[in-house]
């Protein structure tokens, strides 16, 4: 009986913090609120409906989406940052004595 009441306490934690973590535009069925009462109200149900019905199918992303980039070399400004300062630090070790300072 206690190993019992010891899941359900897990199960219980678990789930409250996986609703408190999840941000509200990913929550599925309930705003996020009602799925806290859920669970406050309903210890045993309450876990097991927010696992089922509540929470971000998996693959989801969780917050927002991050925009689409592609590989470092295909972003032009990263390149044309890069050659910048390849370019200043070849001119550097070319003539010590310049520091960069006008």
């Amino acid at each position: 009986m206690f190993v019992a009441y010891a899941i359900g306490l897990v199960l219980l934690v678990y789930c409250a913090l996986d609703v408190m973590s999840t941000p509200a535009a990913s929550v599925r069925s309930l705003p996020k609120a009602v799925w806290v009462v859920v669970l406050v109200l309903l210890p045993v149900l309450g876990p097991l409906a927010w696992l089922f019905a509540g929470r971000p199918r998996r693959g989801a992303t969780r917050g927002a989406a991050a925009p689409e980039r592609g590989a470092p070399d295909d972003d032009e400004d990263f390149l044309r940052e890069l050659r910048r300062r390849a370019d200043e630090h070849r001119r550097r070790a070319r003539d010590p004595r310049d520091d960069g300072k006008p």
